[in-house]
């Protein structure tokens, strides 16, 4: 076994075990925060500020902490600019740009079905 979440049939990782590490990157990127701000840098490396505009409704302190975890995890690169003040850019690294894609599926398919949900 791989890992203690691989199942007994498969030598890799299964969601549904307890322990298992992919739990904390569903949880990270099932986010509502995350798959916007991830939707939001698709087009390009963004500012805090053009981030927070776009995610109407997020307060500064979820945003700086989806982007740390995004950070933490991988998805995300933020490179700090020496000006006065600090120009700070938040963009979607080769990892995050692969996990783009299906959270965008995902949000068209929201968009589409919103009104047939109760």
């Amino acid at each position: 076994m791989a890992t203690t979440c691989a199942s007994e049939r498969h030598d890799h990782h299964d969601v549904y075990a307890a322990q298992c590490p992919c739990r904390e990157v569903l949880d990270l990127l099932a986010n509502k925060w995350s798959a916007l701000a991830i939707g939001a840098m698709e087009e390009g490396p963004q500012r805090f500020g053009a981030l927070q505009r776009r995610l109407e409704g997020v307060s500064p302190k979820v945003l700086t902490s989806t982007l740390r975890r995004l950070e933490e995890k991988g998805f995300v690169d933020r490179t700090i600019y020496p000006a006065v003040p600090l120009h700070v850019e938040y963009a979607l690294t080769d990892l995050g740009r692969s996990v783009a894609q299906p959270l965008a599926q995902l949000r068209t398919w929201v968009e589409d079905h919103v009104d047939e949900i109760a």
